[in-house]
């Protein structure tokens, strides 16, 4: 697969509006997107050695390799325009910590936002993998 996905639990309100903030904020059309709960997501982990799917684990496929956590979080930064990018200073920051930082929300995120469903423009739906 050559082009970055990013995989989010499709019911996860907190998931769909960090889904439509990229969407709202990204430099370029380049990143896709897909729901964990999808045929496609289910076959590409599968593809990998990943028989279970963590629905509260963000994933971001960077064409070369599966990132997940705090890491994919950092990683998509870099295809957000400015002043967004100045969150990759976070990669100071160790590991266990940021993806303890991670769990706390992780475990939270079905109360941080209420069931919201983006609604790309026909543009973005193309990017949008099933």
């Amino acid at each position: 697969m050559n082009k970055p996905i990013i995989f989010y639990d499709g019911d996860c309100g907190f998931c769909n509006k960090t889904v439509q903030f990229i969407l709202n904020n990204e430099k370029n059309r380049e990143v896709h997107f897909c729901a964990l709960q999808s045929d496609f997501a289910t076959e590409f982990f599968r593809n990998r050695g990943i028989a279970k799917i963590d629905l509260s684990t963000f994933y971001f496929w960077d064409t070369k390799q599966l990132n997940q956590r705090s890491t994919a979080a950092l990683k998509v930064l870099s295809y957000l325009r400015f002043p967004y990018q100045l969150g990759k200073i976070g990669w100071i920051i160790p590991r266990f910590i940021r993806d303890g930082i991670y769990s706390f929300i992780a475990k939270r995120r079905m109360r941080l936002a209420v069931r919201f469903c983006v609604l790309p423009t026909p543009d973005q739906r193309l990017r949008f993998l099933s």
